[in-house]
């Protein structure tokens, strides 16, 4: 190969472009890659041997030249699209409309500009969350080895030791409260100024009081735990995780911000799954402003799990009618209507033909057989108790999901909110009306309110689609602070076992 023709060697030597190469490879963790991947250590060894002692052999040159370029078009594709194809990890998930990325053509211009390690960073998500969980990556990995770790806490005092002498079952344990004793009370301190939760000269008191309960309610709030500054069972075994763990959910969050870009629209509506929060965001000049936030309640972890996708939200529905889903009709309302004939009128449900769209509101075994073979459906009226609420958020998918109201308001109170048959329900529906309706200027607060409470169903499209992303994000940083989240439907476990598949399938390079 000719000098003038090499990517990365200049009279037979490396280039300084190769040994940064090496470099970005090597550092490839600092992503939450991993550098053997790419063969990082045999190819900074490679390229070190090559740029000693006289020129090597064009053959071996070219082999080198391959395995280099190779090995960073690989990382560069990594960094911009992730290493695992979600599609086949979830069979409903919908892949977001990206721009195209070549990286044979990316590293090209990379090489050609002399800018690599530039264009290597803007291959990655160039996303704020991107950057902070980056850093928090990194700080996370100094704390694998930490001596707060090297002792797991001490248990909850047992119930039969409990203040209140009260005996109960053996293995039971009692919570620790302010002013009671507890025997990790050091460790618990020192555990919590190494994670950032506890200024580090706290000192240690003779009870569990003071700025350590302060400390443990920081904590729990990073872990969506209910912040009442609590010992008990559910915050123990959250400070039990190792730092290594926490790493790993890092890693897997950034692999899947690779996947999901969020700034591809100037409006977007974002719902994060473990965390149950819908966060409403406008882009500006590749600026991220958050303008709303809010609870929101998605689909039961053990059958109904809410699906993964983006899509564009086109219309709103006012006081809708909810169109039962067969599944739900088949499983819960008709053996319901079949023990219980008044349910039906008591809760506003009819009986809708599919063939010519006839209503009936009269209960008969013909009616109920019709809904089971297909022939019938069953609506519910709009009405104080529609489980859709006064309003419903449509972004056509195959998987009929949407953003609705719910009656149920005293559902968000709860701390875990996996309670529904798979679509997303809001807890401020009027807020995100009036973010959604905002480019559609004669839609005011009044009006909307008017139109929620109206008691007939209409439908209003959007002048200016707004873009919906529903992901899952078991870790985030928010407002300067680690956040985590538990593994509600056991996504990470998943990711994680592709991500190892992956490394063991990785052909042997001799």
């Amino acid at each position: 190969m000719a000098a003038t023709e090499s990517l990365w060697f200049e009279r037979g030597r490396p280039s300084a472009q190769a040994r940064e190469a090496v470099q970005l490879l090597l550092a490839a963790a600092s992503h939450g890659l991993v550098p053997d991947d790419y063969e990082a250590r045999k190819l900074a060894l490679a390229v070190d041997l090559a740029g000693q002692g006289p020129p090597d052999e064009v053959q071996t040159i070219e082999r080198l030249e391959m395995s280099l370029t190779h090995a960073m078009q690989r990382y560069l594709k990594d960094l911009n699209r992730g290493r695992i194809d979600p599609r086949q990890l979830h069979h409903n998930f919908t892949a977001p409309r990206r721009e195209a990325f070549d990286p044979v053509a990316y590293l090209r211009t990379a090489l050609v500009q002399n800018r690599l390690t530039d264009a290597a960073n803007e291959a990655a998500p160039t996303l704020p969350q991107y950057a902070a969980l980056r850093e928090r990556l990194m700080r996370y990995r100094k704390l694998i080895d930490h001596p707060a770790w090297q002792r797991p806490l001490p248990p909850l005092p047992s119930l039969t030791k409990a203040a209140t002498g009260t005996v109960g079952v053996t293995g039971a344990t009692s919570d620790v409260r302010a002013d009671q004793e507890y025997a990790g009370l050091e460790q618990l301190k020192q555990r919590l100024i190494t994670l950032g939760d506890l200024a580090p000269d706290s000192p240690t008191p003779a009870r569990y009081e003071g700025a350590l309960i302060e400390g443990v309610k920081t904590f729990q709030r990073r872990h969506a735990l209910p912040a009442a500054g609590i010992l008990g069972k559910a915050t123990l075994a959250q400070l039990q995780i190792k730092p290594a763990q926490r790493v790993r959910q890092i890693e897997l969050t950034m692999e899947r911000l690779r996947w999901t870009p969020l700034l591809q629209s100037q409006r977007m509506v974002v719902i994060n799954v473990p965390e149950f929060v819908l966060r409403a965001y406008e882009v500006s000049e590749g600026k991220i402003t958050l303008r709303k936030q809010m609870k929101v309640i998605v689909g039961k972890a053990l059958d109904t799990r809410t699906p993964l996708f983006d899509e564009d939200m086109r219309y709103i529905e006012f006081s809708p009618y909810w169109n039962v889903p067969p599944s739900i009709a088949r499983d819960e309302i008709v053996p319901l209507l079949r023990r219980d004939p008044a349910y039906l009128e008591r809760e506003g449900f009819e009986f809708v033909a599919l063939a010519d769209g006839q209503v009936s509101r009269t209960v008969t075994t013909e009616q109920l057989d019709a809904v089971l073979a297909g022939a019938q459906r069953i609506r519910q009226r709009p009405g104080p108790k529609n489980a859709l609420g006064d309003i419903k958020f449509v972004f056509p998918n195959r998987e009929n999901i949407y953003l609705h109201h719910t009656p149920a308001k005293q559902l968000f109170g709860r701390d875990r909110r996996d309670f529904s048959h798979g679509c997303i329900r809001v807890e401020q529906p009027l807020a995100l009306a009036q973010f959604v309706l905002e480019k559609m200027p004669q839609w005011n607060e009044s009006r909307i309110r008017e139109a929620m409470s109206k008691g007939q169903s209409s439908t209003l499209r959007l002048s200016e689609p707004v873009h919906v992303l529903i992901g899952y994000a078991t870790a985030l940083v928010q407002n300067g602070r680690i956040n985590f989240f538990e593994d509600i439907y056991g996504y990470d476990q998943v990711l994680e076992q592709a991500l190892q598949q992956r490394l063991r399938s990785r052909p042997n390079s001799n």
